[in-house]
């Protein structure tokens, strides 16, 4: 039976056409992924799915009647539950209050009763959870439980999840993995979005996948494999780039000395870090969101301020160092937000030298011809797709990178400091900036890569560190390092 149909389904908005007459089903206790590069359009199906948006042409039909779906509350009377990246639970209440936010209309709650209930779903449904444990207290795997025994509670019969293992360990994967498979034999069916291919082969049954907002086909998981997903999405086979032997390292250049720093709030957030990374090594830095990494990256990057210790660039000290000095140093950053680092405003040409203004000055002015010329050469090196005069805001996540990349890499720093370089891109950007980083480190640079993509620190490092609460829990060769050893390392256990 059909849990879930789509027939037609369009969306345009203004001149973009989202979702071009596209049909998805959804089979009755089945787990079914959606796959597409950033921009295909699954987001914006599920959207419509649940509620978030109305679709302009289209037909919705679950457990084959056709409804009507004006809100999300249309959708959980329906029996559809949607879990998206960033939970939507309130820190200072409890699970249970959790459970029945938006429901009681100013009914006084029986807290006891409610904590009963809900310890009553979470044993039905196999999801531990504490009803009266505050979720500011839950790790993030904890909280996407309490997230889809929500949806559980609601009485959801179809659960849609959007890229949910982005912010899990692997042991919390293996969690939610044994979760799903347990519901779906209860009947439940889900929806799975993810980029991570090696994921959907293993938990889903059947895939389907979109490319510039048409269907590009449905196939049974049984039936295919990596190479002809990649080819269904990308339009080509060779997917996944990864570091080709071990390298012989090069001298020391980055050396990080038992370094501390605050977070926003002034609360300790690196504690006596202490790292070296080499001449052609990538030195991959591990870890679960919110551990100190992007307090690491800015330090390193001259744009926060330590409390204590040491950094020193080749023989340069960085210690107090702002961003100019850390550019002057030979330093070269990717910060982790594309956004905050470039001027939406301007165009192209110009977000291309804005950290090295001073060499394309003639006569005190800026030199507009030696900026375009600069960016025709970069656009064509990067494979950057827009011209030199588009707005910055106009383009994609990953042309967007790639400006990044090129205003970086061109000028040959000795060290890259890499943050989150492939965060919310698709297979194809993210296989180019892989491919672009490997190439720094084959041409002598030393590259700290900061990523929480587990997959891409294993793929792409020499070796391996993992940070957890601000600290450097230990420091493994790659050829040592198992997704399990990591995995226990970035939940807390040294190594």
């Amino acid at each position: 039976m059909h849990a879930v149909q789509m027939k037609g389904i369009v969306k345009r908005f203004a001149d973009l056409v989202a979702s071009d007459h596209v049909d998805f089903t959804l089979e009755k206790g089945e787990i079914h992924a959606l796959l597409g590069e950033n921009g295909a359009g699954k987001t914006t199906l599920m959207r419509i799915l649940y509620g978030l948006y109305t679709a302009d042409e289209g037909q919705i039909l679950i457990n084959e009647t056709p409804v009507v779906i004006h809100s999300p509350k249309d959708a959980i009377k329906n029996g559809i539950g949607m879990v998206t990246q960033h939970f939507t639970l309130v820190p200072t209440l409890t699970v249970a209050e959790n459970m029945v936010l938006g429901e009681t209309a100013g009914i006084t709650l029986n807290l006891p009763a409610l904590e009963k209930k809900v310890a009553e779903a979470s044993e039905r449904f196999g999801i531990p959870v504490k009803p009266q444990a505050l979720i500011k207290h839950l790790s993030v795997g904890e909280r996407q439980r309490v997230e889809i025994l929500k949806a559980l509670y609601h009485d959801a019969n179809v659960l849609i999840l959007d890229e949910p293992t982005a912010v899990l360990v692997p042991q919390e994967v293996d969690m939610l993995f044994e979760a799903l498979t347990r519901l779906q034999k209860t009947g439940l069916s889900v929806i799975f979005i993810s980029h991570h291919l090696n994921e959907v082969m293993q938990i889903c049954n059947q895939v389907t996948v979109l490319r510039d907002g048409k269907l590009a086909g449905t196939v049974k998981v049984a039936d295919t494999n990596l190479k002809e997903l990649a080819n269904m999405m990308v339009g080509r086979e060779n997917f996944g780039v990864k570091r080709q032997g071990q390298r012989e390292q090069g001298k020391l250049e980055l050396k990080i000395e038992n370094i501390c720093a605050s977070d926003k709030k002034g609360l300790p957030a690196l504690k006596d870090i202490s790292l070296e990374v080499h001449q052609g090594e990538i030195l991959g830095l591990a870890g679960v969101s919110g551990n100190g990494q992007t307090e690491l990256s800015a330090v390193l990057c001259g744009m926060h301020k330590i409390t204590s210790g040491k950094i020193t660039a080749g023989d340069v000290d960085l210690s107090d160092a702002d961003t100019s000095c850390v550019c002057k140093a030979g330093v070269g950053r990717i910060p982790e937000d594309r956004h905050a680092n470039m001027v939406g405003e301007l165009s192209v040409a110009e977000n291309l030298v804005l950290d090295q203004l001073q060499n394309f000055v003639k006569n005190g002015i800026l030199d507009y011809g030696k900026i375009q010329k600069n960016a025709e050469e970069l656009i064509k090196a990067f494979n950057i797709k827009a011209s030199a005069g588009d707005r910055v805001r106009t383009l994609s996540g990953g042309n967007m990178q790639k400006v990044m990349l090129a205003r970086t890499l061109s000028q040959n720093p000795r060290i890259v400091i890499a943050s989150q370089p492939t965060r919310g891109l698709d297979v194809g950007a993210t296989d180019y900036v892989r491919t672009v980083l490997l190439e720094q480190r084959d041409r002598g640079a030393a590259v700290l890569l900061l990523s929480e993509d587990l997959e891409e620190i294993m793929a792409l490092s020499d070796r391996i560190a993992v940070i957890y609460g601000g600290r450097i829990m230990g420091i493994l060769p790659a050829h040592e390092a198992t997704a399990e050893k990591l995995g226990l390392m970035m939940a807390g256990s040294a190594a």
